[in-house]
């Protein structure tokens, strides 16, 4: 079939199977286009998606909200999926400050640099005799970085072990940090309460979805988050539909692709494309993904 040609009856019953499993709201380009183009993996895809939505372990709502930290991570930026997640947030009863909360969540994902980074460094110092070992990180915490680590436990809700050596390392940057990231457990937004408005569990799943997405794949951060989960009442069985939601990243491989697909088929179509072949006829993207 040409990608200018009307709807088949499969392609509007796939149409109507989308609006039925998923919100309207979802449908993007990249899900149009890959109706043109491809309606069996299109039908494959939208049942891969479809399943967390009927399990439901977590709400709608919520759902919407994983998907927006899969979505939204410095390591994805997916801006049709993140547009499309928060307006079915939105239509799901998602407020604003909740939609913001997220991205403050999801904002942290940078400081894994460190995570990683300073253990890294912490070895190489010892490897290479390194006096600044010695000196930093050896010796036991000064009075204004166990003020620190006791505001970080109080605001974050845990300790562990890979922030001591950072500690260590720059109290300064630390303690930046340490606002940085607190803002959605300790701000007020309205209520009087200086807690965000997500409930610790859910905060805790927002960092197991952009954590386990596989842009990401931090594990330190994922096994702990999902103790921390756990710790705030959390299911496995919500755990693992986290983990499906940030499975479903996969699907953008097709979704950024098939517009631009059926871009450049219609400009060749439009006579701005093409190229002549060494036997005289037109070779082109059109005719090697039209059905005949």
């Amino acid at each position: 079939m040409a990608s200018d040609s009307k709807p088949s009856e499969q392609q509007e019953a796939l149409r109507t199977k989308f609006n039925t499993l998923l919100n309207p709201q979802q449908f993007h380009s990249g899900w149009s286009s890959l109706l043109t183009l491809d309606p069996e993996f299109f039908s494959a895809s939208l049942n891969l998606a479809a399943v967390p939505v009927k399990n439901s372990h977590l709400s709608p709502k919520n759902q919407s909200l994983i998907a927006l930290a899969v979505d939204s991570a410095a390591t994805h930026l997916y801006t049709p999926g993140t547009k499309s997640n928060i307006q079915t947030a939105l239509s799901h009863g998602a407020s604003l400050d909740e939609i913001l909360e997220v991205i403050e969540l999801t904002s942290t994902l940078g400081i894994h640099a460190c995570n990683i980074g300073v253990p890294l460094l912490v070895q190489v110092l010892k490897e290479q005799n390194h006096p600044s070992y010695e000196t930093l990180v050896k010796g036991e915490f000064d009075e204004h970085q166990e003020e620190l680590k006791h505001e970080f436990t109080k605001k974050r809700g845990y300790w562990h072990q890979f922030w001591e050596d950072f500690l260590k390392l720059d109290p300064e940057f630390f303690g930046a940090y340490l606002d940085f990231s607190s803002v959605p457990w300790t701000k007020d937004t309205g209520n009087g309460e200086e807690k965000g408005v997500l409930e610790p569990k859910m905060k805790e799943l927002i960092y197991c979805a952009f954590d386990a997405a596989s842009t990401h794949l931090y594990v330190p951060g994922l096994k702990l988050h999902m103790k921390n989960a756990l710790g705030y009442g959390a299911t496995p069985e919500e755990i693992l539909e986290v983990l499906e939601i940030a499975t479903l990243l996969s699907l953008h491989t097709a979704h950024v692709a098939a517009p631009i697909i059926v871009e450049l088929m219609g400009k060749e179509k439009g006579g701005a494309g093409g190229s002549a072949g060494s036997d005289g006829s037109r070779s082109g993207l059109s005719s090697k993904v039209s059905r005949n």
